[in-house]
């Protein structure tokens, strides 16, 4: 899918998902006119491959941020659900242990009261650090809105050395997490190398210095509910006076111009099972009108205002087009 038309360019039925299908199926698209500047993909061996022998070096593919933000949340949430059952465990035997005493028989709990104690301790560490990690990692680096690319990869490798101390008392789950990281770091940060790119044309364009281009950025970081974001709002209105508008202006629509992951995709896949149940078996006919009737249907309602009354075909011709039914060669029904 087109990220800013969200234009829909392949929908195919097929028996795999490896090399040598993604590849035919992408240069097929690229004979029939898709030439897209970068692309978005998740772990996907047979997808990345598949990319790499339609568009070689020429076109990046960048990693899909959704996903490994996903996987991270539930590794946090599964360390966290750890610690709360040490806590009820620590609780239970705490209970045996006032029974116990009062019978003279403590020392039996006794060992297992301190085990339990020190369990919980080290489960509720683990889950905060890993949390605290987490959230540093989708705050300060996957973030949209952040630093350039060389300090993201800094603070990512430290993220990535964090998590591999505490293998040894996470287990698997961080280990997973944490190859997970690391094998996927230059693709996962391959986005910002885009908004630093065009930061750097809006600081010539405007002839602005690049590091209050970049704390505009930074601006959009914060709530526009919160003092910190007016106090910087009005650091950065005295520093580029009459500027300070058309910075703000041309930085925000460079951020919503560059996405970081395949989230088109997920909501494709949720709303193509609305019309799959119709239907015993699916063929190739079928997905090629479903494609062009999503591509080819207006949107009543949209988040971005630029869409309503548009379909996707539009979106992305900028051209207007008459009624899909028409498109197929029906006459619509009109009232008299």
């Amino acid at each position: 899918m087109d990220a800013a038309s969200t234009y829909c360019y392949l929908l195919k039925l097929a028996e795999h998902r490896d090399t040598d299908t993604w590849g035919c199926h992408l240069l097929d698209a690229v004979d029939r006119g898709l030439a897209p500047t970068q692309t978005i993909a998740d772990a996907g061996s047979g997808l990345r491959a598949g990319h790499q022998a339609a568009f070689g070096e020429e076109v990046p593919c960048h990693g899909d941020v959704f996903h490994l933000q996903h996987q991270c949340q539930t590794v946090a949430n599964s360390l966290t659900r750890q610690a709360m059952g040490a806590t009820t465990q620590r609780l239970d035997l705490e209970q045996k242990m006032v029974v116990a005493k009062q019978k003279g028989q403590g020392n039996r709990i006794s060992k297992k009261l301190t085990q339990a104690r020190q369990h919980e301790a080290i489960a509720i560490s683990l889950a905060r650090d890993v949390k605290t990690l987490i959230g540093w990692l989708n705050h300060d680096v996957l973030e949209l809105a952040g630093p350039a690319l060389a300090e993201r990869q800094e603070l990512y490798d430290f993220v990535v050395a964090e998590l591999q101390l505490r293998e040894g008392i996470g287990g698997k789950k961080v280990r997973v997490l944490r190859k997970a990281l690391q094998n996927q770091r230059d693709d996962i940060l391959g986005f910002a190398q885009v908004p630093g790119n065009k930061l750097d044309g809006i600081a010539q364009q405007l002839k602005t210095p690049l590091h209050l281009v970049r704390e505009m950025c930074l601006l959009f970081r914060k709530q526009p509910t919160s003092n910190a974001y007016w106090q910087a709002w009005n650091q950065l209105q005295q520093k580029l006076s009459g500027q300070f508008h058309y910075l703000y202006g041309a930085v925000q629509a460079a951020m919503k111009q560059t996405p970081r992951a395949s989230s088109l995709v997920e909501n494709l896949n949720s709303r193509l099972r609305n019309y799959f149940f119709l239907r015993k078996q699916l063929g190739p006919d079928y997905l090629n009108l479903l494609q062009f009737f999503l591509n080819s249907r207006q949107f009543m309602r949209s988040e971005c205002e630029e869409r309503v009354g548009k379909s996707p075909t539009e979106l992305m011709t900028g051209e207007s087009h008459p009624h899909w039914l028409e498109l197929l060669g029906f006459k619509r029904f009109q009232q008299a």
